[in-house]
This record gives C-alpha cells, sequence and structure tokens, in this order.
C-alpha cells in the first residue's frame, strides 16, 4: 500500500506512514519533506478513489481546501519581495474601491492577518463570480467589516484568498490575477505542478476523489475541534457558519470533487496538486526563497507574527487563541509546529492536509489525503508524520500541545544516502 522512498535517517517518517494505513485510517495520502532544499521523504500510498480501488500514484494530485492559502500567499510574497507591493500600505492605495464601508485605513499587513474583519461576504455569489469577476470585486469592496479593523482578528477562511486575488491583479504591471499570477511567477521556476483554478488541459483521471462527510457528522465528531467554534458552527447565523457558506456548493466538502468546483479560481480553498510540490515550495522559502527571488525582509514578515489586535488574540471565527503572519498560520498553544523558535509558517486545510516551511531546521513539510477527518488542525495522521519528523529524526520539540513538557527524544542522523521505501 505504501511506496516512495526516504534518506537514511528518515524511516520514522516513513514508519509512522506506514502505521496510519495498517490501523485502517487512510484511503490515500502522501507525505513529503525537504531539508536544506534536497528532498528527503517522497511517500505515497492507497487509493486515489476508495470507490473505484484506483491506486495513488507518484503523479497524483489532490484538493488540499485551505492548505491553498499558504501556497497561494506566496505570490504576495513575491510581489512584496519585488518592491510592488508595501505590507504597510493601505489596500485602497492599490485598490480604491476596497476603502468603501469602512475599510479606508485597512492595511495591506490587516488584511493577510485575517484583522480586517473581512470573513463573510454578505451578498450571494455562485461559481461563475469566483475568478476575477467584476461582480466579485465589487462583493469585496461592498463589504462591511465584522468588527473595527485592527481590534480583533478571526480566521478569512474562504475570503482571503479573493482578497489577496483582486489585490494582487492591482499591483502586477500585467493585471494578472493569482492563479495565473502563481502558475507563472511561483509554480514555473520551481517546476511545480499545483493549481488555483484547475486547468482544462490537466488529465482528471490523476486527481484523487475526496472521500468527505456532511455537515452535521461534525456534531458527531465534536471533541474533535475546539468546544467552541463546534457548538458556533452549528448555529448558521454566527460568523463561524457564514465564513464557510457562500458560494453555497462550498458547504459540502464532497463538492471539491465537481470539475466547475475545480475550476473555478477559489485561492483560498481550492487549490489541488502533488504534494511534493507543496513540500518544494515551503522548503524554498525555508532556505531563504532564492529561486522565487524573496528577500530577507520578505521572509522576516512571513515568520513574524502578526502585531496582535488591540483587543486581544481571541479569533471570532475558531473561537480560541490564534496567532497569524502574512497569509499563514503562526503557532500558537493549540498548535505547535515547527522548531521552538516559533519561527514556522504555513496552513492547514479541511480533513487533516498541513503544509509549513521551519526556517530554523529548513524543513518544508506536506502532508495530504482523500479521507478527511474533523479536526481543524493536529489531525492524528497528519501529527504523527510531524512527530516523527520533529522529535524522532531531529529531535525538536514536541508537535503535540499535550507532550509539552515531555523530555525531547533525539533523532537517528541524517545521513545523505538513501533507502528505498516500496
Amino acid at each position: 500500500m505504501v511506496r516512495g522512498d526516504v534518506e537514511q535517517g528518515y524511516g520514522p517518517v516513513a514508519d509512522a506512514f506506514r502505521r496510519n494505513f495498517e490501523q485502517g485510517r487512510e484511503i490515500g495520502a502522501a507525505c513529503a519533506v525537504y531539508r536544506d532544499g534536497r528532498k528527503v521523504v517522497d511517500l505515497w500510498g492507497g487509493y486515489r478513489d476508495g470507490v473505484a480501488r484506483e491506486p495513488w500514484e507518484r503523479d497524483t494530485m489532490v484538493p488540499v481546501f485551505s492548505t491553498s492559502k499558504g501556497v497561494s500567499s506566496m505570490a504576495v510574497a513575491v510581489l512584496h519581495a519585488r518592491g510592488l507591493l508595501d505590507y504597510d500600505q493601505r489596500v485602497a492605495a492599490y485598490w480604491p474601491e476596497f476603502g468603501a464601508a469602512g475599510k479606508a485605513d485597512v492595511t495591506v499587513r490587516q488584511l493577510l492577518s485575517h484583522q480586517a474583519g473581512l470573513p463573510v461576504i454578505d451578498r450571494p455569489l455562485g461559481l461563475r463570480d469566483l475568478s476575477g469577476s467584476a461582480a466579485l470585486a465589487t462583493a469585496l469592496a461592498e463589504q462591511r467589516p465584522a468588527w473595527t479593523p485592527g481590534e480583533r482578528h478571526g480566521y478569512h477562511g474562504t475570503t482571503l484568498g479573493w482578497y489577496e486575488s483582486e489585490l494582487v491583479s492591482r499591483v502586477d504591471p500585467q493585471g494578472r490575477h493569482l492563479g495565473r499570477f502563481f502558475a507563472e511567477e511561483v509554480a514555473a521556476p520551481l517546476d511545480l505542478e499545483f493549481h488555483i483554478g484547475l486547468p482544462a488541459s490537466v488529465d482528471r483521471r490523476r486527481i484523487a476523489r475526496i472521500h468527505g462527510f456532511r455537515t452535521w457528522e461534525m456534531m458527531v465528531h465534536v471533541n474533535a475541534m475546539p468546544p467552541a467554534f463546534a457548538w458556533a458552527f452549528a448555529n448558521p447565523w454566527s460568523l463561524s457558519a457564514r465564513a464557510f457558506q457562500n458560494p453555497r456548493v462550498l458547504g459540502v466538502p464532497d463538492n471539491i470533487n465537481r470539475p466547475d468546483v475545480q475550476a473555478a479560481e477559489i485561492p483560498a480553498v481550492n487549490g489541488i496538486g502533488q504534494v511534493r510540490s507543496i513540500a518544494r515550495l515551503y522548503g524554498e522559502a525555508a532556505v531563504g526563497g532564492a529561486g522565487l527571488g524573496l528577500t530577507a525582509s520578505t521572509l522576516d514578515a512571513l515568520k513574524s507574527p502578526a502585531e496582535a489586535p488591540s483587543r486581544g488574540l481571541a479569533d471570532q471565527v475558531l473561537r480560541l487563541p490564534t496567532q497569524y503572519s502574512l497569509g499563514y498560520v503562526k503557532p500558537f498553544p493549540a498548535f505547535r509546529f515547527g522548531s521552538a523558535s516559533g519561527k514556522a509558517f504555513g496552513t492547514m486545510g479541511l480533513g487533516g492536509s498541513f503544509g509549513f516551511a521551519d526556517p530554523d531546521t529548513g524543513i518544508g513539510f506536506a502532508y495530504a489525503m482523500n479521507r478527511l477527518g474533523f479536526h481543524l488542525w493536529d489531525d492524528p495522521r497528519e501529527v504523527a508524520l510531524r512527530e516523527a519528523l520533529f522529535v524522532s529524526v531531529l529531535g525538536e520539540m514536541p508537535q503535540r500541545p499535550d507532550t509539552a513538557s515531555a523530555r525531547t527524544r533525539h533523532g537517528s542522523g541524517h545521513r545523505r544516502s538513501r533507502s528505498g521505501y516500496r
């Protein structure tokens, strides 16, 4: 069921990946790790389609839900590194219409750090509106913030990517929206196979089928997520529920399998690609980003947590204290990832996927699967892999909040010879 290879010394990651299948946790999945710019883990296994029993192959691509956010946000970082975008400039300086409805003073930094109060779009949207349309731009610009920007923060679960995309189109000299800009300026230089809006030319037989759940099933697994969020999400009028329900087609996870949903440009939600491409991108960022022309100041901004909102870190959508940077999630008490310095940055996705960079160790990590779990982060399958990497191999801090006081175990080295794992 498991294929691929790991470098010598990274066997604990392969063992954890295999155990996920042996314990019946997976249908299909992949995990990849880059260290100091070199691929050291490349594993895949199971079925890309559990109904048809079609195997997950080396070139299988998979929808990764909100893990897309971090991949997409690298496009904004590239614009900053080129001097075309200032994180501390007002968004309205680039996009005048954005300044309506009390948003005139919102900065790019506040927008990307989930502080702008824009997790919800009130105007109903359809799939036809989502790929850089005038209707979407109008809906974004006319939206009134749910709180005074800068006072609070809350996860912009769906909207962040659309705001980023419209901003990119206003800043890019060629006027490209995020999907095309990413393809040409991020994916192409690094030879990544990852799409934000699936092109018609892609063979859809290579795409893993997502095996999801209905919204009501989340309440059966309420203990897997923060209790306050679970109860808020059950109220369809709450900010927590409304943040994920427009357009309505996105409210059902299995709809990500629909060709029309995959073709739409939804940068925060519907990225589709190879898992090793996600790890490759984060691995590039972890070692300085020269392949993308990233500057030290850009990377310092990504590594540093955003300045805390004036009224504290309580997340108005996820309903517990969180931490963000510029399009990325940062480690916070309920979600420990990377090394102890806290410089790691990445994003997690619905169902259990996760990708991040850890500059202190030079690590780019990615995991994705097609059987959706119910955790908002720290899915047991994913965290087992991350724990094997950071604790058993690298000798870094435990990755689980409940093991914060555990004694650090040291790894077995990182020799460059390779051992196959078939």
